[in-house]
């Protein structure tokens, strides 16, 4: 027996033809084959989208495979992706974000802050700031040796230091320990908090205010007790996440470190 010859691809009469899928992009016109309606694609429901024709009437038909043609052939709409959310155009710090950033090298000037808390705080406000401007921050572990580690460090026109000190108020030990400094290539700014923790304000921690702590008790865990967020590491990493921009810092800090990084970028330094 002789086999019926089908052809090259014996299966081509059984494979239906492809639906193209076509995103519904605002003003794309679309008819329902159903209804005869045409319109131009002007929002969505869920699962379903609106057409408006040329009389301004608007109906809704649900986004259904092989629903709609479009140019006299039948496709599939489909709900368009939504775009990617915008880039922040703004840092941290609310100065514009510089798009492509490649860090610069490194000036020889720095900014000096007491600890490490101190720091990463810093730079998760100021980072992008620091990185456009190629400034390094550097924790002291204190400032009771201040006067020595700028002597140490040797400043000079184009090598600049600027301090951040805690609890700059009048009367303090910090205050004394800066007093004897003179040097027109240092700038020393500071806050009146007793830790870098109280610049962040209560309110990004969701707490109505700092608890006050008895003077001899360490401050930190003080703080921690009262506020029951464990030792103060933990306490440390709630106060770092809540901060995440300059709005969510006492002003105090903000202008004084604001005016650090002026200084040790200023061109005529």
């Amino acid at each position: 027996m002789r086999s019926q010859d089908y052809g090259r691809d014996i299966l081509s009469a059984r494979q239906p033809k492809k639906i193209p899928e076509v995103a519904a992009e605002p003003g794309t016109v679309a008819e329902d084959p159903a209804s005869g309606f045409c319109g131009a694609v002007v929002g969505f429901e869920p699962g379903a989208v609106v057409l408006e024709d040329r009389h301004g009437r608007r109906r809704v038909f649900p986004l259904v495979p092989a629903g709609f043609l479009v140019d006299g052939a039948p496709v599939t709409l489909l709900r368009p992706a939504a775009p990617a959310p915008a880039a922040p155009t703004r840092s941290a710090s609310g100065s514009v974000r510089v798009r492509g950033l490649r860090a610069r090298t490194a000036r020889e000037s720095r900014i000096w802050v007491e600890g490490v808390h101190d720091a990463e705080l810093v730079e998760a406000v100021w980072g992008h700031d620091l990185r456009v401007e190629g400034v390094v921050v550097e924790p002291l572990s204190g400032i009771d040796h201040l006067a020595a580690r700028v002597a140490e460090f040797g400043t000079g026109p184009g090598r600049r230091l600027g301090v951040l000190v805690d609890h700059l108020v009048t009367g303090s030990k910090e205050s004394r320990l800066v007093a004897d400094l003179d040097d027109e290539q240092v700038m020393v700014t500071g806050h009146p908090y007793v830790d870098i923790w109280q610049a962040v304000r209560p309110s990004a921690l969701g707490i109505p205010a700092w608890p006050d702590v008895p003077r001899g008790l360490d401050w930190k865990t003080g703080v921690c007790a009262a506020l029951g967020w464990g030792d103060p590491a933990d306490g440390w990493r709630r106060v770092r996440a809540a901060a995440r921009g300059f709005r969510d810092l006492e002003p105090p800090l903000v202008g004084a470190v604001e005016r650090l990084i002026d200084f040790v970028t200023d061109p005529q330094g």
